[in-house]
């Protein structure tokens, strides 16, 4: 079952620990890609620092924070990766959720050649815990880019489910690497699945 919108549409850091258990669905043509939620992190917006719409901040890029929360906002780092978050909030609280890490679930195989160019079955251990463990390494598995940007979470192609799954204890730490975000870089905003292998960072 998808997350409704009014999943979407509250207090962001309740978000991010609920979103933990949920499964991450990219469809593409006859392929599924997905992953269950392991760990996440909270950014709230003008009074945080770590954000990009600290201050509130307005650009081209963060413009989709701004919207009704319940839609995707991809951007790319550095040059070379990107990263998946989850609009959260009403109208003009531009607030989100970085999804930091996946348990790999649907369509292993496509994840290993976009990820490694070769199959899942030559894979190693490490390589198979390394699939979707980071925000970046999880985008290129589930072939998340800035053509998905703004998409609405309640669309066939990209959406969240509900599985059913709560059986697990939420650990509560500070988010990685944000160390130019003065005091915000010691806020307990990251949240992971405990004794999940393929959180990014225990």
């Amino acid at each position: 079952m998808k997350l409704s919108i009014d999943f979407y549409l509250r207090d962001t850091l309740t978000v991010a620990k609920e979103l933990l258990g949920k499964k991450l669905v990219h469809k593409q043509d006859d392929k599924i890609l997905s992953g269950i939620i392991v760990e996440t992190e909270a950014y709230l917006g003008p009074k945080d620092k770590a954000a990009h719409s600290y201050g509130g901040r307005k650009t081209e890029r963060t413009s989709i924070m701004y919207r009704t929360g319940g839609v995707s906002y991809i951007y790319f780092i550095y040059g070379l990766y990107y990263c998946f978050n989850v609009v959260t909030e009403k109208e003009n609280i531009p607030q989100a959720v970085l999804i930091r890490a996946l348990q790999p679930v649907d369509g292993v195989k496509e994840m290993s050649i976009l990820r490694y160019e070769t199959e899942h079955t030559n894979l190693t251990k490490k390589q198979i815990l390394n699939l979707t463990n980071g925000p970046s390494k999880l985008c290129k598995a589930m072939k998340l880019d800035k053509s998905l940007n703004g998409v609405d979470l309640s669309s066939n192609t990209l959406y969240i489910e509900d599985i059913n799954y709560n059986d697990f204890e939420v650990v509560s730490t500070t988010r990685i690497g944000i160390d130019y975000a003065e005091e915000a870089k010691d806020y307990p905003w990251r949240y992971y699945i405990k004794d999940n292998i393929y959180v990014s960072k225990k």
